[in-house]
């Protein structure tokens, strides 16, 4: 049990390395939904491109959306970025570094969807076979436009009697395999070569400026963790205060039933240094306002000097 304690205080310590294990995690589930996915092109001209890029391009959405809500950061950094200044001032800075790691984390599995089916090739294949210009190939020479259109539109589907065993299906095919594929590659060995570039081309900037804007975005995380623990463990006190003092008020009516209570301050000895005096809900609610609208400044000394 001690081990699952460590483990779990950890990650919760260590909100980076939890990101980054959900980034993997999403990208492991976006490569095996592609996997599993039955992809089964309509093979009409009025519906292929719009299958073929929804397929494509509508996942990654729905990846990424899941990718800002599972990170925690996203709603700290949108808090501080709506938050009045009050005391404390706003760093955009530390702003841009936050929403910076989001997008990247939250990027990860998108960009593997679409590298993934770009280097299969059947979405690219169904989206443009209708739009291809069929001079380029041999077998539509005597064939009305009209007829060209319902046969490229036919060319993802190989189960089709007319095209099964076509030389012009399986060459168009061939053409846009090869152009996804080509596609997947480039983009991969861009993305690559750009994650090359950040991480030799990073020490050459202002590192200072760098271990600041990381330091004050894990500082703010950190702070909100805290605060809501702070939160809950005054609201517990709080809550044991009110049922104390209501068991107190019908002490008598409790004594007939034989209920022992316990002694005064037994339960409180705990809870005095957090209540500190707030004793109604509209105390709570001022302090809780009060911390949002006029957080402290960062600097301990002014309340060692109070």
């Amino acid at each position: 049990m001690d081990r699952f304690r460590m483990i779990f205080q950890y990650f919760q310590s260590n909100s980076e390395s939890v990101m980054n294990g959900i980034c993997g995690l999403l990208a492991l589930a976006s490569v095996k939904m592609y996997t599993s996915l039955d992809f089964s092109c309509p093979c009409l001209p009025q519906y292929n491109m719009a299958y073929g890029l929804g397929i494509m391009f509508v996942p990654p959405i729905i990846l990424f959306l899941c990718g800002l809500i599972l990170n925690r950061q996203a709603l700290v950094m949108l808090e501080e970025w709506r938050r009045p200044p009050g005391r404390r001032k706003k760093d955009p800075a530390v702003i841009r570094y936050m929403c910076s790691s989001i997008m990247q984390r939250a990027m990860v599995a998108p960009v593997v969807w679409i590298i993934v089916t770009l280097l299969d090739g059947k979405c690219l294949i169904c989206a443009f076979s209708g739009s291809m210009d069929p001079q380029k190939f041999v077998g539509f020479a005597n064939v009305s436009a009209e007829q060209v259109q319902q046969l490229l539109a036919k060319v993802p589907c190989k189960e089709d009697e007319l095209m099964r065993n076509s030389s012009s299906r399986k060459a168009v095919s061939r053409y846009l395999r090869c152009w996804s594929q080509a596609l997947g590659w480039s983009i991969l060995l861009i993305l690559i070569i750009a994650a090359f570039l950040a991480r030799w081309l990073r020490p050459c900037f202002n590192q200072a400026t760098l271990l600041q804007a990381r330091h004050w975005s894990n500082y703010i995380d950190i702070e909100q963790k805290i605060f809501e623990e702070t939160c809950c463990e005054h609201s517990r006190l709080f809550a044991q205060q009110c049922i104390l003092h209501f068991f107190e008020s019908m002490q008598q009516e409790i004594k007939l039933h034989s209920f022992s209570l316990p002694r005064e301050g037994e339960g409180a000895e705990g809870g005095e240094g957090l209540l500190q005096g707030i004793t109604d809900q509209d105390q709570v609610n001022k302090l809780l306002k009060t911390w949002y609208y006029e957080k402290p400044p960062l600097d301990v000394s002014q309340a060692h000097q109070r």
